[in-house]
């Protein structure tokens, strides 16, 4: 039976005070064993020499437990066998400022229930491209709010948040696999819009962006390929080094997959104009990140 109880609460057989106590508590329970189990696992790691190897390559971790990214994947494994994607408990880890605990929270967190909210707080929280890519391959990129924060990221002057936007098109591009072209012809101008960044960690997420579009399919291939013509005329170093690249590893594939020419022949290119139509959020519009192959290594793990 419903009745009221003391003001501002409900009852239907529960306080719902109460309920909202415990599942505080429980969240808070949670996170004392999540960090008891991280802290056990990392054991008595040799933490300078983990942050020196990690500032070596542009990760300034923030109090760090010092766990390797083996180590913390294996421990969102165990969280998701036991209780599935935990958002809550996400969100309490991110909340501690551990650098090993934030990365954690990408792994964990629910991509169904993480809100617009959340995601732009945890953005702006970004302190080195290793968390950032954490959660933009892990999280961000499953999220069906993905999509509307990337026009709004992109926008933003902090180096992280906009290499958000771009690192995030770049995971999309490789995760979903039923996404339609022209979601990513879209974000073709986006790209063109801000190939001027010269900081190495944006400059680097737009050219991840541009290659993991331009390799979805043969289509999409000719698209990237063209957009890196255009990126290539603006003229500033930044642009041309993203071109370069882009199309370095593009006419590769051309060469391996010669249906893309095919593509271009049959016309298989779309009108920016109309794209922009369907897609107005997606408007026309140093430090050094080693190209190293243990980068390369610890991306791939992070996603």
């Amino acid at each position: 039976m419903l009745r009221e109880a003391t003001p501002g609460t409900i009852r239907f057989g529960v306080n719902m005070r109460s309920t909202e106590a415990e599942t505080r508590y429980s969240v808070a329970s949670r996170l004392k064993e999540v960090l008891g189990e991280m802290r056990r696992v990392a054991g008595s790691v040799d933490l300078h020499a983990r942050i020196e190897g990690m500032e070596r390559f542009g990760i300034r971790p923030v109090l760090p437990i010092g766990l390797n990214t083996p180590q913390t994947r294996a421990i969102a494994r165990g969280i998701i066998r036991k209780t599935g994607r935990d958002q809550a408990l996400a969100e309490a880890l991110w909340e501690t400022g551990i650098h090993d605990a934030r990365v954690l929270a990408a792994l964990v967190g629910d991509p169904a229930a993480i809100t617009r909210t959340t995601m732009d707080r945890w953005v702006r929280d970004f302190t080195d491209w290793g968390i950032c890519d954490a959660c933009c391959c892990n999280l961000f990129d499953k999220s069906p709010h993905a999509w509307s924060r990337i026009d709004k990221w992109a926008q933003r002057r902090g180096e992280f948040v906009r290499r958000a936007a771009f690192a995030t098109i770049a995971a999309i591009a490789v995760h979903d696999k039923t996404a339609d072209d022209r979601v990513f012809l879209g974000a073709l101008p986006l790209i063109e819009r801000y190939a001027f960044d010269e900081r190495n960690f944006v400059r680097k997420a737009v050219n991840w962006a541009l290659r993991n579009i331009g390799k979805r399919n043969a289509a999409l291939r000719v698209e990237a390929m063209a957009c890196a013509k255009r990126v290539r005329a603006q003229g500033t170093t930044s642009a041309r080094w993203i071109a370069a690249d882009a199309l370095r590893e593009l006419k590769a594939r051309s060469v391996a997959h010669p249906e893309a020419k095919a593509c271009a022949q049959q016309g298989h290119l779309h009108e920016s104009g109309a794209l922009q139509q369907e897609y107005p959020t997606l408007s026309v519009g140093r430090q050094r990140e080693p190209d190293h192959p243990q980068v390369r290594k610890y991306r791939k793990e992070l996603g």
